[in-house]
């Protein structure tokens, strides 16, 4: 017998308990007859202006705990909706993060920000970007190393500046919009956005008008990602182009 309400998929999503981004923007992308199912780790509101690494390292186990708390619905995927830990470690460390997310899921497929991000610039066909991040400077010089160490061309990378995560979500729309027309350039093949609790997925949609390229949230490219490894080849509009023309 299959789910009631989610016959064709049910979608696990692990958020920080400091977001409310990443909950609402992924059940806006959600098509008929799949649900989401979300698991929250338990994190604290703390500092991220300091000592970035120690707020990951704090988030290690509480990522394995949202898991284990998620499974008993029997998910047919899962969905990390936390990518600093990743780019922290560098790509080299994203295997072995993987693996460790995938035993902790019973086995079920795990979409996790990097590969997520790498297939939404390679189906726009984008190697030179612009990043946005919510960070401080030593963030945003890890998530740049990242994506440069990974084959891309970094042309700039902009962070908002956040303090602690829950201030992530207060990003405004007006704010985002005056970040994504400051660092488009002809250089830029395409802005990407990191941070799943900045509020991104419509803004990036009509962002794609004015600019006339690629404007790929961290959400959306995950929602996107889950769906197309898992059978779902739905086009949801309203959200850009990669979730209603790949």
């Amino acid at each position: 017998m299959t789910d009631s309400l989610g016959p064709r998929l049910k979608v696990g999503v692990i958020v920080p308990a400091t977001n409310t981004s990443a909950q609402p923007e992924m059940e806006a992308m959600r098509p008929a007859g799949v649900t989401n199912h979300t698991s929250r780790m338990p994190t604290q509101d703390l500092s991220i202006a300091d000592d970035v690494g120690s707020l990951i390292s704090s988030y290690r186990d509480a990522t394995h705990r949202a898991i284990e708390h998620l499974t008993p619905c029997s998910p047919h995927c899962v969905v990390i909706g936390f990518s600093p830990e990743i780019y922290w470690d560098g790509p080299g460390a994203h295997e072995r993060v993987l693996a460790s997310m995938k035993s902790a899921a019973g086995g079920v497929p795990v979409t996790m920000s990097p590969d997520a991000l790498r297939e939404a610039l390679d189906a726009h066909e984008a190697r030179r970007i612009a990043l946005i991040t919510p960070y401080v400077p030593a963030g945003d010089d890890t998530a740049s190393r990242f994506f440069t160490d990974t084959g891309y061309d970094v042309v700039t990378v902009r962070g908002l500046g956040c303090s602690n995560p829950a201030r992530i979500a207060h990003v405004s729309e007006t704010q985002l919009r005056d970040t994504i027309k400051d660092i488009d350039t002809d250089a830029v093949d395409a802005i990407v956005q990191i941070g799943t609790n900045v509020a991104l997925a419509r803004l990036a949609a009509t962002a794609e008008t004015w600019i006339g390229k690629p404007v790929i949230s961290n959400n959306t490219a995950l929602y996107w990602h889950a769906l197309r490894h898992n059978g779902i080849e739905d086009r949801v509009h309203g959200l850009g182009s990669l979730l209603s023309h790949h």
